[in-house]
């Protein structure tokens, strides 16, 4: 008979009280990035029991970073206000910076970006298109992606897609 062994917990410490705390390997929901509907699987987080913080250890920052702009712009459904954010962060520029590039004012991207205004379908489809011309990494698959804008549904008014992303592999799937 063979028995499974349990791998020991190992032990660190809380950025948040400074106690002992747990890492665990699981799932976890990445609303660091400003996005709501980000999960990351198979990820090793941070368990306090004294306080409760939980953080992620994210082994690959710039690569799950670049792997979220790629799974934002290629999104079969119009992009959301916290979308538009994170790829103009990605992108490392102020608000201004970004609204000269797509020829509208700034007042008008903080609108899309907090989502009291809907984005319109051009302009959706610029977003898309300067992100993965100027984001870091993104430029290799630009055509095959860009080319697969004619799919997205823009007339659609779904919530965005919950983002999962294992850990490991930084492979994505919209759930």
């Amino acid at each position: 008979m063979q028995t499974e062994m349990k791998s020991p917990d190992i032990v660190s410490q809380c950025s948040d009280c400074g106690k002992e705390a747990r890492v665990e390997r699981g799932t976890y929901r990445f609303r660091e990035s400003g996005l709501d509907n980000v999960v990351l699987k198979g990820i090793e987080i941070v368990k306090c029991p004294a306080c409760g913080n939980e953080e992620p250890i994210i082994p690959n920052l710039d690569g799950l970073l670049r792997v979220l702009s790629v799974a934002i712009v290629t999104n079969r459904f119009p992009l959301a206000g916290a979308e538009v954010r994170y790829l103009r962060k990605y992108l490392e520029m102020s608000g201004e910076q970004f609204a000269r590039i797509l020829h509208t004012d700034k007042s008008t991207l903080s609108k899309w970006e907090t989502g009291a205004v809907n984005i319109g379908s051009k302009s959706d489809l610029l977003i898309r298109a300067v992100a993965l011309n100027l984001g870091r990494g993104l430029r290799d698959n630009a055509e095959q992606i860009t080319r697969d804008f004619e799919h997205i549904d823009e007339e659609s008014t779904a919530p965005p897609n919950r983002i999962e992303v294992d850990s490991e592999t930084l492979v994505y799937e919209y759930a």
